[in-house]
């Protein structure tokens, strides 16, 4: 019987140690070919340490850097961040350790080739920091780039934009599970949501797998303790509304 392969895909995880934990557990007798990490390990969260930790003993892991991640390699990047942001960024730096903090600022930029056809990026291909949130969006990144599926982050927002005779078709991926074989005449951008901060008003955390020989796309959803990561953000006096945004999943 030929091997049927499985790729686990990941993605802005912002330093929620309790949501990557439960997403890590419920994928344990699983077997992939790899896992797919589209970037920010860090960031919001108060456990910066122990993701990075549990994210570099992972087998098979590919990974690129997310906006979070780079600027921990120069705080240049975070010009465009919002307050709350900024000040995690700066709790992140000092609390992260030294073999951490250089793991995270040596990550590679996107985007990067996982398998013929099929690439990963943080944002967008066209920039690591672009957000992805329209047809329009879409449409730029179909016309520059030449690949048949692409996995995508940074808006914490699950979806998939279609490429199809017809025009762009958008799918918005807001239930906790969801399933699409995906067809070979078409092309695809792909978002699994966020496992750390979710933002489509769901707080389950987020990811997806994808099995390219029966090309069958699956988004999860899965439950985890909110409650102690957002008493953790707390404890350690970062921005209250990072803690409440994850009671919310927004």
């Amino acid at each position: 019987m030929a091997k049927r392969r499985r790729y686990l895909i990941i993605s802005d995880i912002h330093a929620n140690e309790e949501a990557l934990s439960a997403v890590l557990r419920s994928v344990s007798r699983r077997r992939y070919e790899a896992i797919i990490c589209l970037g920010d390990l860090i960031g919001y969260g108060a456990s910066p340490n122990k993701v990075t930790e549990r994210i570099r003993k992972l087998d098979n892991l590919k990974i690129i850097r997310g906006n979070h991640d780079k600027v921990m390699e120069n705080e240049v990047y975070m010009s465009n961040f919002n307050n709350s942001a900024k000040i995690a960024v700066k709790w992140t730096k000092e609390n992260l350790e030294k073999n951490n903090l250089e793991y995270i600022a040596s990550l590679p930029k996107g985007p990067l080739e996982i398998e013929e056809g099929v690439i990963m990026c943080h944002g967008s291909p066209i920039d690591e920091d672009y957000y992805l949130f329209s047809e329009f969006d879409a449409y730029q990144v179909f016309e520059r780039f030449n690949f048949n599926i692409c996995f995508f982050g940074h808006t914490h927002y699950p979806c998939i934009f279609a490429q199809t005779e017809a025009g762009i078709v958008f799918k918005n991926l807001r239930g906790d599970y969801y399933e699409e074989v995906l067809k070979k005449d078409c092309r695809y951008l792909i978002n699994p949501g966020s496992i750390g901060q979710p933002r489509d008003r769901n707080p389950l955390a987020s990811f997806a797998e994808y099995y390219p020989e029966t090309r069958r796309f699956v988004l999860r959803r899965i439950p985890y303790d909110i409650n102690k990561a957002a008493q953790k953000i707390l404890k350690a006096k970062l921005p209250e509304n990072l803690a409440h945004r994850l009671r919310l999943g927004t």
